[in-house]
Parts: structure tokens; C-alpha cells; sequence
């Protein structure tokens, strides 16, 4: 006899007046939301890959929403947790290429034509992940034009400060000589030879200046995961569909190789030559 058939387990089995797990997960509308347009047996992947991929994104914009908030009341052990969380929520969407992978060009190109122009690129979550890290490239806000709620929200984001404003902010606070905060929130930064002196100065003494050096490490950690993705995707795009240009008219694998370029937290990466 199992825990299942023993009265004696204390399961409960009625859940007519009660709510259950599938209630609690709204699990019925999340398992109607797939609805491939072709009959090829690979769209299912395709889209279970990408609305996934959607889920782990609301909840990374959730927990650099957190992280950011904690260092600006300089709470900086909540802020490590949730930085943390995220950096593992991108390994996590990393693992998720290996399993669209498995989906060759020829399975690819049998629903590849019921994408019309839908792509990645037009993902406002994503949009919204690099905004709150720091990369504000406003004109990707053009693709989400004819969202009005969509892009007030980006707009938002766009509005306040970064989450390496957000710590650049609080090594200022802490007396390290950061200029040019409060600067114009809407431009990605230039690379300021001050931030640099900053962390090299943390990297020196980490034991003087623990909090800061953890939080350095904290996002070089981030990056690097960020960065793995990215990268994963360059290459799971060229195994799938080589030069092609993307479904929505970017230049497909050559766009996402250029992104690969973007630094999100740059002295951070060049102060290690100065160490």
C-alpha cells in the first residue's frame, strides 16, 4: 500500500470547498496557453522553450526590482540573496537552450512560417531586464510602440536609476569620490575612471571594505551568467537557422554576436587588469 491509497496519511482528496494545488497555480490557464499554429510535432517545444523562458524573465525583473530597492536602504545582505537568485535564474535559462537544441533545422523550418514577424527581440521582459541593468538603449523602445502600457512601464524604468546606478550610488554614500550621480537615467553610462579608482580600491582592501567587495563580486557574477546566456543564444540560433535573418528583420545570429559586445557593469571588468 502506498502513502497515496493509506487513509491514514492525512492526504486530503476532497477539494470541492477547498483549494488545491492546481487552483493555487492557476494551473489550468498556464497548460491552455500553448497553442501551436502548425502541426509540426517541434512547435510545442518551441513555445513551451519560450513562454518558460518568459516566467524566469517576470521573475528576474521581480528580484533586481528587490535587490535594487534593498541598496538603496543600504540592505545589502537581502540585496546579495536576491542577486544571487538571479544570477542562478540565468543559468537556469542556460540549461533551457540544451533542450532546444535538440530541435534540428529541418524540425525548425516546418512551423518556422507560422512566426510571421514574432520574435525574442520584441520581448518586453527582456527589454526590461536590460533597462534595470543598465543598458538603455532607448530605441528598442520602437518595437513596443503599439503597446501604450508596455512601453509607459519601460518608460519607468528608464526614468529611474540602474541597478549599477543603484550601487554606484551607495559606494558615493559610503565616501568613495563617484561622480557625475545624479546623472541623466535615460543614457547608458560611460565608462568613468573614478568608478574604476573606486573598486580598485575595494579589490585592494576587501577586509576594510567587505560589503562593497561582495557586492562587486555579486554583480560580476551576474554578468558572467548574463553573458553565458547570451552566448548560448548566438550559438543555438547558428546551429538552428546558421546566417539567416531573424523572424522579426533583425540580422538573426550576426545582431545577437554584436550584443555580445555590451558591458553591463564595464569598470568592473577593467579594474581586475589594474589589480
Amino acid at each position: 500500500m502506498t502513502d497515496h491509497d493509506d487513509p491514514a496519511s492525512g492526504a486530503r482528496r476532497d477539494f470541492s470547498d477547498a483549494m488545491s494545488y492546481g487552483d493555487y497555480l492557476k494551473l489550468d490557464r498556464i497548460l491552455d496557453a500553448q497553442a501551436p499554429l502548425s502541426t509540426a510535432h517541434d512547435e510545442m517545444l518551441f513555445v513551451i522553450q519560450h513562454q518558460t523562458s518568459e516566467l524566469w524573465m517576470k521573475l528576474v525583473v521581480h528580484e533586481l526590482r528587490g535587490a535594487m530597492a534593498a541598496i538603496r536602504a543600504d540592505r545589502l545582505q537581502p540585496a546579495f540573496k536576491m542577486l544571487t537568485r538571479v544570477a542562478r535564474i540565468f543559468e537556469q535559462l542556460n540549461s533551457a537552450w540544451d533542450v532546444l537544441r535538440t530541435m534540428t533545422p529541418s524540425e525548425y523550418t516546418e512551423f518556422r512560417g507560422s512566426l510571421g514577424q514574432s520574435s525574442g527581440f520584441q520581448s518586453w521582459q527582456y527589454r526590461a531586464i536590460e533597462f534595470l541593468l543598465g543598458n538603455r538603449n532607448t530605441a528598442t523602445l520602437a518595437v513596443h510602440a503599439h503597446r501604450d502600457e508596455v512601453t509607459a512601464g519601460l518608460e519607468a524604468i528608464l526614468a529611474a536609476p540602474s541597478l549599477y546606478d543603484e550601487a554606484l550610488m551607495l559606494l558615493k554614500r559610503r565616501g568613495f569620490a563617484i561622480g557625475g550621480m545624479p546623472r541623466d537615467w535615460r543614457k547608458t553610462r560611460e565608462v568613468e575612471p573614478a568608478a574604476i579608482a573606486a573598486w580598485k580600491l575595494i579589490y585592494q582592501a576587501p577586509e576594510e571594505h567587505w560589503e562593497a567587495y561582495e557586492l562587486a563580486e555579486k554583480l560580476v557574477d551576474l554578468e558572467d551568467y548574463f553573458r553565458r546566456w547570451r552566448f548560448n543564444h548566438v550559438t543555438t540560433v547558428e546551429r538552428i537557422i546558421g546566417l539567416k535573418r531573424g523572424s522579426g528583420g533583425t540580422a538573426g545570429a550576426a545582431y545577437l554576436r554584436k550584443m555580445l559586445e555590451v558591458e553591463l557593469f564595464p569598470e568592473l571588468w577593467r579594474v581586475r587588469t589594474e589589480l
